[in-house]
C-alpha cells in the first residue's frame, strides 16, 4: 500500500498527465462558478476531491492551470474580492438554513393569509345579502322577531 506522500505524488502526476490531455474546449465543457468543476477534475485524475485541497502541489498545480485558463480568456476573470479572498477560508454562517426555512414558512403563510382574506370577504357580502333578505322577511311578518 502506499504511503499519503506518495499517493499524493501519484495525484499529482495523474494531474499532469490528464490536464495535457484536453483542449480548451473540454475545459470550457467543465467550468462551474467560474472556476473547474472540482468533482470532474477529481473523477478526470482518479482521485477525490479533498485531494484537490489537502494536496498542496496538486492544489497550486490546479490554481496555476485556472490562472493559465483565465489568461488564455477560457475561463472569466476573478472579481476584485475574489482575488481578495482566494486564501482566506469562507465563513460558516450557520443562521443560513434557518433564514431559508423562515423565508419558505413566511412565503407560504402570506399566500394563506391572501387566500382567508379573500374568503372572509366573500362571507362578509353573503352575511350582507342574507342580513337584508332577513329584515325584509322580519318587516312582512313572514319570520317571527
Amino acid at each position: 500500500m502506499a504511503s499519503g506522500q506518495q499517493k499524493a505524488q501519484q495525484n499529482l502526476e495523474a494531474f499532469e498527465v490528464w490536464k495535457e490531455t484536453l483542449t480548451d474546449d473540454d475545459f470550457r465543457q467543465i467550468i462551474f462558478r467560474g472556476q473547474l468543476n472540482r468533482n470532474e477534475v477529481a473523477k478526470g485524475i482518479g482521485c477525490g476531491k479533498s485531494a484537490l485541497s489537502q494536496n498542496p502541489a496538486l492544489k497550486n498545480s490546479l490554481k496555476d492551470l485556472e490562472d493559465k485558463l483565465r489568461n488564455r480568456g477560457v475561463l472569466p476573470p476573478l472579481t476584485g474580492t475574489a482575488k481578495r479572498n482566494t486564501d482566506k477560508p469562507k465563513v460558516y454562517d450557520n443562521t443560513m438554513n434557518r433564514k431559508l426555512l423562515d423565508s419558505k414558512h413566511v412565503s407560504v403563510l402570506e399566500a394563506e393569509n391572501i387566500e382567508l382574506q379573500a374568503k372572509v370577504k366573500e362571507l362578509e357580502k353573503r352575511l350582507e345579502r342574507f342580513g337584508e333578505l332577513s329584515e325584509t322577511l322580519s318587516e312582512m311578518g313572514l319570520m317571527p322577531r
